[in-house]
């Protein structure tokens, strides 16, 4: 659920399989177009937070109902329009009052059913999160849980053991657990299919990549342990704990984590869209719950924010003791000090010199952002029912806040060699969050970002266009540390304790590491390209010359245990060739969330035995090759190709066990 494009945002689980098998079908169009003790929280509250960057305001607009809502009249339809969304919802709150909530275009287009501010439930995927770690911080604060302690000891089984150090509650909530990520069964196709949450976090532990503690790795695993957590220490059902503890004082009626949605609140439920322009989409169902299952509507989420703007307070209610909500706001971790870190659940993603904290949400159809300016007591929410034709872009927060609280950055620091810095940091890297032990690792290799040096100085990074499609460029206003030129993102560099270089973004929930030799991009395309160009020009060519050499009454002159050998070996290039077509044709299949699940694991053992057998196929190629450059009477072109032909199924043995598609691992 959360979160991974431009910003970057989507879901662990959204189309993995489609992006696995876009990248094999990509391989195919390349290679045709080549040929302690618990701690009170005050106790644990920093003592001190990085000072707010400076700023020099420009002409402000008064922010009130009135302007605003103008303001936002003239900007969201249009938005709407052009993105093909169907509608979107949009909730201000300020010093403790809601400013401003409406509703835009459709939560049922074909019923031209309009979106409410009051009725109408949407999905804000990973803002969920933030209910789950406000369950945790209750509970800590009552010394039922201490963030610091082993979570095996608040568990009916175990973690396995790794690295030396157990994983605890502020290692989760700072997304540094060290877990792999995972999408089998993150969403599920239908009602019947959501298991208790017990039995999914027992067999979906994912395995353990880095150190608890020391690189970030969003996790929605995590998430769902930590609600299971909550669910065992408190001795109720999670989303039964959540109601009584955060829904009920805080009024929000129109909000469960319940699925299938309770009778009374299903009429109330938004569709949801690829586009406005095609049909609607059922109701998506989410196994990991605490992480990403929340319906809800814009002014019971103005409830929320409220709380956490006024230290937990929300009228009579109070669901955090303020020296508990500080802390939860507070800037806990972060890999690189110059950039936005984590606070306890929420993240840091400051703006035009203010220091905020919030979270993003995504489901395959609705994308959410919660924002909270503590130093102004204003919180700003907005969800879409609809990925759009940039898949959920939802980037008004920062039109809002360059109205509302302008800002001109400030100069950076004169470097003194940006060409000599720039060169230093450009190349490739990988997510930390990512799959690592499934074949699901492949997306690593396609998910690979690249950081360009420009002629004057600054760098690109390519997962990041401006309006017109160009890579943005960033230049370096303090030694290794880039913002985006005209504008405020950041790109931080600095190397780790083996040398590597390393880049942090103002996303504190992962980091971008430069990936092994055998894993490189050109390595791996350079391998795998001239392999299949290989195995189908040899396919190709295979009937064409029988066709020729009919013509011209030329019949090979093989022995038959020979002419077996050739047909063996093309079978093996066909069968090399049929299970990476199978992947394509699983991927294609996959047209929704649910469909990554269990009931895949019989295909995908199935493909994964055809990749064996031609794996071990593989043998017969190579002893055809050095039978045939032994013979003394081959043509010599004919030696050639039988070496070439071997060398292709060797390469592609070697890619395919590389990247885990014959390894049988099942939890992906």
């Amino acid at each position: 659920m959360a979160l991974i494009n431009a910003a970057p945002r989507r879901t662990a689980s959204s189309y993995v399989f489609r992006l696995l098998a876009l990248m094999l079908i990509a391989l195919l169009l390349t290679v045709g177009s080549a040929a302690q003790k618990p701690q009170t929280p005050k106790e644990m509250i920093p003592e001190s937070q990085p000072a707010a960057p400076s700023f020099t305001p420009a002409s402000t607009h008064a922010l009130t109902a009135e302007d605003l809502g103008a303001f936002l009249d003239g900007l969201v339809p249009s938005h709407l329009q052009k993105q093909d969304i169907a509608g979107a919802v949009i909730s201000v709150v300020k010093d403790g009052k809601i400013l401003f909530a409406k509703g835009y275009g459709f939560a049922d287009v074909a019923k031209r059913t309009p979106v409410s501010p009051s009725d109408t439930l949407f999905r804000p995927g990973s803002i969920s999160k933030l209910f789950t770690w406000t369950s945790v911080m209750q509970l800590v604060e009552q010394g039922k849980l201490d963030l610091d302690r082993d979570v095996n000891d608040y568990l009916d089984f175990k973690i396995p053991p790794a690295f030396g150090k157990p994983i605890t509650l502020r290692n989760i909530m700072t997304h540094t657990p060290g877990f792999e990520e995972t999408a089998k069964d993150l969403f599920v196709p239908g009602a019947a299919d959501v298991r208790p949450l017990d039995e999914y976090v027992k067999k979906h532990t994912p395995e353990r990549i880095y150190p608890p503690g020391t690189i970030p790795a969003y996790s929605n695993y995590a998430t769902s342990l930590a609600g299971y957590i909550v669910q065992r220490v408190s001795g109720k059902p999670f989303d039964q704990y959540a109601a009584d503890n955060i829904l009920v004082p805080l009024g929000m009626v129109h909000t469960t984590f319940v699925q299938p949605l309770p009778p009374d609140l299903q009429p109330l439920m938004s569709n949801g869209y690829v586009r406005a322009s095609l049909p609607a989409k059922s109701f998506e169902f989410v196994q990991a719950y605490p992480a990403g299952s929340v319906s809800t509507s814009a002014l019971d989420m103005c409830n929320f924010m409220m709380a956490h703007l006024q230290d937990g307070q929300f009228g009579s209610a109070q669901i955090l003791k303020p020296e508990t909500a500080k802390l939860m706001h507070a800037r806990q971790w972060g890999y690189d000090d110059r950039l936005d870190a984590m606070a306890l659940g929420f993240y840091e993603e400051s703006k035009n010199g203010h220091r905020i904290i919030g979270h993003g949400g995504d489901t395959v159809y609705f994308h959410s952002n919660l924002h909270l300016i503590l130093d102004q007591g204003v919180g700003f929410f907005i969800s879409v029912n609809s990925a759009g034709k940039d898949e959920g872009g939802v980037d008004m927060f920062q039109q809002f806040m360059d109205r509302y609280f302008p800002f001109t950055p400030p100069a950076g620091e004169k470097v003194a060699n940006p060409k000599a810095d720039a060169s230093q940091v450009a190349g490739f890297y990988i997510p930390s969050r990512r799959m690592e032990t499934s074949f699901l690792r492949l997306l690593n290799l396609v998910g690979q970002l690249k950081i360009t040096p420009n002629s004057d100085g600054t760098v690109s990074l390519d997962l990041l266009k401006d309006p017109n499609g160009e890579p943005k460029k960033y230049e370096e206003i303090g030694p290794l540390l880039y913002r985006e030129v005209h504008g405020q993102l950041h790109l931080g560099f600095k190397r780790d304790a083996n040398g590597k270089m390393v880049m942090s973004v103002d996303w504190p929930f992962f980091i971008f590491e430069r990936p092994r030799l055998t894993d490189g991009k050109y390595l791996n395309l350079a391998i795998i390209i001239p392999c299949i160009t290989v195995m189908i020009l040899t396919l190709l060519l295979w009937p064409i010359a029988a066709g020729v050499r009919k013509h011209y009454s030329r019949p090979l002159q093989l022995a038959p245990g020979q002419k077996k050998m050739r047909l063996v070996v093309r079978l093996v290039c066909a069968l090399d060739l049929v299970f990476l077509l199978g992947w394509v044709v699983l991927g294609s299949l996959i047209d929704d969330p649910g469909a990554v699940n269990q009931k895949l694991d019989k295909w995908i053992v199935l493909l994964m035995i055809v990749g064996a057998i031609a794996a071990f196929a593989t043998l017969i190629t190579l002893v055809n090759a050095v039978r045939s450059w032994a013979n003394k009477e081959a043509w010599i072109w004919t030696k050639i190709h039988d070496v070439a032909i071997a060398v292709a199924c060797l390469g592609f043995t070697w890619f395919i066990w590389h990247w885990n598609l014959i390894n049988f691992n099942l939890k992906y």
